[in-house]
């Protein structure tokens, strides 16, 4: 019987204006992605300054320059509510790239900040 579990990923944000690109092997065992969450040690700076494009076997699934807060979820939204539904997006390559983008925002001045992306994924076991 497939089970569910989260995964973490993180991307160092160290350098403000720039693209920090990463790609993430998952584990051979996932069988189906169902959601994804954005959250960060500085949400305000990803809030305010973060865009990403986010591409899972290839496919683009949030294309350049996708603002992050729409990706993001807060306190007050049941653990259960809290990724947006991808469907259970098969894995493919089993390959997930995120080039996330910091862009300066004059309410925020950069310091360097860890941005994470949580994936909901089903896996055999």
């Amino acid at each position: 019987m497939p089970k569910r579990i989260k995964k973490r990923y993180d991307i160092e944000v160290n350098a403000a204006n720039a693209i920090h690109s990463k790609t993430f092997e998952l584990d051979k065992t996932v069988t189906a992605i169902h959601g994804m969450l954005f959250a960060s040690d500085r949400d305000d700076l990803m809030y305010y300054r973060g865009s990403a494009k986010v591409e899972i076997n290839s496919d683009e699934i949030f294309p350049e320059g996708y603002e992050v807060k729409l990706l993001m979820s807060g306190l007050n939204v049941s653990p259960n509510d809290r990724y947006y539904n991808l469907g259970g997006v098969l894995p493919g390559n089993f390959k997930v790239k995120i080039e996330y983008k910091d862009t300066p925002d004059t309410r925020l001045q950069f310091a360097s900040y860890r941005v994470s992306i949580y994936l909901d994924v089903e896996i055999k076991s």
